[in-house]
């Protein structure tokens, strides 16, 4: 049986708000979990986060959290 990789999280901080954006960021910040200013969350660290967080980078803070 192949070893299991451990997997790494991202931590994701909201900078800026998301209410006066695109209903589709304001759908990402929601589906990542994100509802206020400063609140932060981890989420694994795969393909589809990545995507979400490249529509939301220049609302967002991320660093890896091993």
């Amino acid at each position: 049986m192949a070893k299991k990789k451990k997997s790494s999280q991202l931590k994701i901080k909201l900078l800026k708000s998301a209410s006066s954006r695109s209903p589709r960021q304001r759908k990402t910040v929601e589906a990542l979990g994100l509802r206020r200013i400063n609140q932060s969350v981890e989420v694994p660290d795969n393909e589809s986060m990545r995507g979400m967080i490249a529509c939301i980078e220049h609302l967002v803070e991320v660093e890896e959290v091993n």
